[in-house]
């Protein structure tokens, strides 16, 4: 009989990595845990003090920071497996989750399918050939080398890139590997594996090949296994149910779509949404459950996309991604970064990036040109950004991997700040009040097009008074829109009054606050 080793890759929530790995080993198979190095210390051990008498319970020897993208990903994967094959010597398959993942068939069924199918389940189809990559880059992931992580570093990301390119630093892909891609998410048998990890010893060079190419959790175990496994014993395909919006982002199911996940032919499902706390109850007792019935039709996809293009009503499938009634997500803690002067914002933003690693965008409702990752094109236009504004801010929330984002608006933005502290998520804001001259605010009107270089200065000195009126009318429609969690600090005021504004706002220590808000030169014009 099948014994099954989870390979879980997780960094947040440990009450819920808790539960996935008693609810997986209860029935007798095993779980393999790395849990990313970025993470809290204090949610390892949690972690660590709750699973330390399961003996079907393995940690990664080593624990390493991973970013989307990045080698580190197939890097922590391959401690886990090392882990799980050194400590479960009976496992028979080895299955890949994250700790989005929630099982949707019974334990018993989950057995019965791999005993009767004696594959390797991974999707692997030609990276060249396919169609499998729908926007953007395709031969440069392999061709040139990326040594940094595109969302956390892109600026030397891309000139790295640039670099390459203009001077033709290109590299060869190894010479009897036919480069694979497809989902990570997979089920291999123990002779795979153990073929895989003996590869890696011996093929040198293809890890070094793989190391600095960009999104090798796409390609690294597809390409390894289809050179290793004849083809008659792999099927191309995940057994984790996960579909994507038009846009390209994976879709999150909830509470009324327990039917629905049931009837596909899949034995897992990723994404389930945090709030789904009734789905999660439900398909956490579904695992040991025996003799359980389950009626395939497997309709998921193209149901989706049928409700989808008509509009629906009521919630009992995947709802539109793009509605303005989406959430956030309540886990999940926007926070808004309100100044008229956008230079100094900048300059706090870039501060704050230096001394934390919370993912931080500016004036993205304000600026076109502010640059953005490719969601799909709804990124494209500020009209589009505008209109769908909670759609793409959970796109980003997605994109980054993050349960915290920090964006500037500027503050004739009321409509967004309404919205944005209308949502279920933790909204915070740290409004930066300046002061303003005579020279600034000339160059501000001309900025918005109420003057010009031949605007005569009397008329300007008539304009000064308004302008000046219509920015602190601002300031205090903020101030009486009672949002909460609302800090500020201002331009003139010592580094004792601003450092507890900026501590609550980034719920950051004191001495993180003070070297954040001891920026050279912050309000200067």
């Amino acid at each position: 009989m099948a014994k099954i080793a989870y390979i879980l890759l997780c960094h947040k929530d440990p009450e819920a990595i808790i539960n996935q790995a008693k609810r997986l080993t209860a029935t007798g198979d095993c779980i393999s845990i790395h849990f990313d190095a970025r993470a809290k210390p204090a949610h390892f051990r949690m972690i660590e003090d709750a699973l330390k008498d399961n003996e079907n319970v393995a940690f990664a020897k080593k624990r390493i920071k991973c970013g989307w993208g990045e080698w580190s990903l197939i890097q922590a994967t391959l401690y886990a497996v090392e882990a799980a094959i050194q400590s479960f010597p009976r496992a028979t398959h080895f299955y890949m989750l994250s700790g989005d993942c929630m099982v949707i068939k019974s334990s018993q069924y989950i057995h019965d399918f791999l005993d009767d199918n004696d594959v390797d389940f991974i999707e692997s189809f030609d990276y060249f050939e396919s169609d499998w990559i729908k926007t953007g880059w395709k031969e440069e992931r392999l061709i040139y080398r990326h040594w940094f992580n595109e969302r956390t570093q892109k600026r030397r990301f891309y000139a790295s890139f640039n670099l390459q390119r203009r001077f033709g630093l290109t590299r060869e892909i190894p010479s009897d590997l036919q480069i694979m891609i497809g989902s990570q998410w997979w089920c291999l048998r123990r002779q795979t594996v153990e073929a895989v990890l003996h590869f890696t010893e011996q093929r040198k060079d293809v890890m070094r090949f793989f190391r600095t190419t960009w999104i090798p959790d796409e390609t690294f175990f597809q390409t390894i296994v289809r050179h290793l496994v004849p083809s008659k014993e792999i099927r191309t395909r995940t057994l984790t149910f996960l579909m994507f919006s038009d846009y390209g982002m994976p879709l999150t199911f909830y509470n009324d779509q327990y039917d629905l996940l049931l009837s596909q032919d899949y034995l897992f499902a990723r994404k389930i949404s945090p709030e789904a706390l009734e789905l999660k109850e439900r398909l956490g007792r579904l695992y040991a459950e025996k003799e359980v019935q389950f009626q395939i039709s497997a309709e998921g996809p193209s149901l989706f996309k049928f409700l989808t293009s008509r509009g629906r009503d009521g919630k009992r499938f995947a709802s539109r991604f793009w509605e303005t009634e989406s959430t956030l997500g309540r886990d999940r803690e926007l926070m808004i970064l309100v100044c008229k002067k956008w230079h100094v914002s900048k300059r706090l933003l870039h501060r704050i990036q230096r001394q934390t690693d919370i993912p931080a965008i500016a004036y993205l409702f304000n600026e076109e040109s502010t640059p953005l990752p490719d969601l799909g094109g709804i990124q494209s236009t500020l009209e589009k950004r505008t209109r769908h504004r909670r759609a793409l801010m959970r796109m980003l929330f997605d994109y980054y991997d993050t349960n915290r984002l920090i964006i500037c608006l500027d503050p004739s933005a009321m409509d967004l700040m309404q919205d944005f502290f209308g949502d279920r998520s933790t909204t915070r804001m740290l409004e930066v009040q300046c002061a303003f001259t005579d020279e600034y605010l000339i160059g501000h009107a001309t900025r918005i097009g109420l003057a010009g270089d031949r605007t005569p200065h009397e008329t300007l000195e008539r304009l000064l008074p308004t302008i000046r009126r219509d920015i602190l009318n601002e300031g205090d429609r903020i101030l009486d829109a009672g949002f909460t969690n609302v800090g500020r600090i201002r331009e003139g005021d010592d580094l004792g009054e601003q450092v507890p504004s900026v501590m609550q706002f980034l719920s950051v220590s004191e001495d993180v606050a003070t070297r954040i808000v001891d920026t050279e030169h912050l309000f200067a014009d």
